[in-house]
């Protein structure tokens, strides 16, 4: 699949393939996104080969991502502005509703954009040099790219609030206590870290992965009585898949591991 722009890449691993490794590869401008990186971003994912059953997300050199590319920041009357941020909406949608769960191997600065596109993802793995930050509120913007949306899910509007109101930056260590990570790893390690995570997904049931990206958020919206109603057809669903039949037959037949405290 041909990726129209060198600001990123994409590398398939494991056995089959089933492992893509898309790499954020601006190093020299701590990977900040411009409107071309968007835009391959969401190519990829709209592109995504047959075989991949994750992803992992990550960036080269010192940080994951700084945020917006300011230095391409153009004037925009309201109208353009509301489009604009529409692509990047489009854009990100194609990662959090897209074909694959998606893991964010987070080091460095996770800041503004940056953010809105490591809460796009579905898990989050910051090394302990991560730090998180929404400086739109100094520099006289706002979040445009979903982040209204997405971060206070993770973490509360009071939370996201303050960090726009007062400049606040989250170490990695309370970066991850208040959901902005899930998993908090030593230096260097969150990309390995996230590569283990994303073989174990791709080792699930596809249609339980489908579950979990597209049902699971919405049920958690909706009404309790619209939440179980949902639910239950999804279960129905998915149980009803071949490979589904498969897994419990092996459960029951001692041929599954058992869940266990190790």
């Amino acid at each position: 699949m041909p990726i129209h722009s060198t600001d990123i890449s994409l590398s398939l691993q494991g056995a089959s393939s089933e492992i893509a490794v898309i790499t954020l590869n601006r190093p020299a401008k701590r990977n900040a996104l411009n409107d071309g990186l968007i835009l391959a971003l969401r190519d990829i994912f709209q592109g995504m080969p047959q075989s991949v059953r994750a992803a992992v997300i990550h960036g080269s050199g010192d940080h994951f991502c700084a945020g917006l590319d300011l230095s391409e920041l153009q004037e925009r009357d309201a109208g353009q502005g509301v489009h604009h941020s529409r692509m990047w909406h489009s854009a990100l949608e194609c990662v959090q509703h897209g074909p694959v769960p998606v893991v964010a191997a987070l080091h460095g600065a996770v800041v503004g954009g940056g953010l809105e596109l490591a809460s796009a993802c579905h898990i989050r793995v910051a090394d302990s040099t991560s730090f998180f930050a929404l400086p739109e509120g100094s520099r006289g913007i706002f979040v445009g790219g979903g982040g209204s949306v997405r971060i206070p899910r993770l973490i509360g509007a009071a939370r996201m609030a303050d960090m726009m109101f007062t400049g606040r930056v989250y170490k990695a260590e309370d970066g991850e206590r208040i959901g902005l990570a899930q998993y908090l790893v030593p230096e260097g390690t969150a990309l390995d870290k996230a590569l283990e995570l994303a073989t174990r997904i791709a080792g699930n049931a596809p249609l339980t992965n489908y579950a979990l990206m597209h049902a699971l958020p919405r049920i958690a919206e909706q009404p309790a009585d619209q939440g179980f109603f949902t639910e239950a057809l999804m279960a129905a669903i998915v149980q009803n898949a071949p490979e589904a039949k498969e897994r419990v037959r092996a459960f029951l037949e001692g041929r599954a591991n058992k869940v266990s405290k190790d």
